[in-house]
């Protein structure tokens, strides 16, 4: 009986293991600034995802409510255009700027799905 229980209990331990060294090595993965440029600038939300997991953070762009108006007769807006959705995601030490130190952090910006900016930043 306890001799089954140990066993179980090691087993356990032992999954949860591998499953931690598998979780490491996809989220150990770094890039220099020109790789991750080369692999990701133009890329839909769902490559990115597929290839980076999920971001740490992600926040979406909001026009200020008083925009239009603040705006009026300086620009023409066109009543026809599609609305354009932004967003931004975030990801945490994934670019390498020297061969041991990252970003803190790299903001990805979409506009429709598709990547349109990529930033790097260590001072947020």
């Amino acid at each position: 009986m306890i001799q089954n229980k140990l066993i179980k209990m090691l087993s356990g331990a032992l999954v949860l293991s591998l499953v931690m060294i598998v979780n490491a090595n996809a989220a150990g993965k770094t890039y220099t600034e020109d790789e991750f440029l080369n692999n990701f600038s133009g890329k839909s939300k769902k490559v990115i995802e597929g290839k980076l997991g999920a971001p740490a953070k992600k926040q979406l762009s909001v026009k200020p409510t008083n925009a239009s108006a603040m705006l009026a007769g300086k620009v023409k807006e066109d009543k026809s255009s599609k609305p354009v959705k932004v967003e931004m995601w975030y990801y945490k030490n994934l670019v390498k700027y020297d061969p041991k130190r990252t970003y803190k952090e790299t903001e990805i910006t979409f506009v429709n799905d598709q990547v349109n900016g990529i930033a790097f930043f260590n001072n947020r």
